[in-house]
């Protein structure tokens, strides 16, 4: 394996290296913004090129790695110490939860491959999903709409709409009662 070849490979192009530089210098407008400074966070995010939604509520000690690859729909929440990963594209649906030190990783290596390229697969979670306590979904995974991925779980398959995952690796345990939200507003 040739580690310096791998160091030295161009992952980012120039422009994504400078958004990086100036997202970590803005961290801590962030980190260090009171709680209910929900808008600021928002605004903040938004400069940096994330798509959010209305009245998202993102912790300020939430991590996202890179904003311009952060969709998060309406009245979705991303808790304490959740760690957004987002190399590649993470997309979070309307009303969906990202609980406290929940894990979300867009980011992986080819370890076919002897220079372990860096791969950036997309991760999608579908409106009204949940994911729960530290849970880990991993690279290139979708969680279906109305799932759960339980406290701990470790989710590296996409899992079905209204179901409900725990364990590690993550395996269904139940299903959901579908409820529709009345008027898209959560219940």
């Amino acid at each position: 394996m040739n580690i310096a070849a791998n160091r030295s490979a161009q992952k980012w192009t120039p422009k994504e290296q400078l958004g990086r530089v100036l997202w970590a210098a803005a961290q801590p407008l962030f980190r260090y913004s009171p709680r209910p400074c929900w808008g600021w966070r928002r605004m903040l995010l938004r400069c940096f090129g994330a798509r959010i939604g209305r009245e998202v509520q993102i912790h300020p000690s939430a991590r996202i790695a890179i904003p311009w690859n952060l969709e998060a729909g309406d009245w979705t929440a991303i808790g304490f110490d959740a760690l957004l990963y987002n190399l590649g594209p993470v997309r979070l649906g309307q009303r969906v939860t990202v609980s406290q030190r929940a894990h979300l990783c867009a980011g992986t290596h080819d370890f076919r491959d002897a220079a372990m390229p860096l791969q950036k697969p997309p991760i999608a979670i579908q409106d009204d999903a949940w994911i729960c306590a530290d849970a880990f979904v991993g690279p290139g995974v979708v969680i279906g709409r109305g799932a759960v991925a339980g406290a701990r779980a470790v989710v590296v398959e996409d899992v079905a709409p209204w179901s409900i995952v725990a364990g590690n690796p993550a395996r269904e345990i139940g299903h959901r009662a579908l409820r529709e939200c009345a008027g898209g507003n959560p219940p």
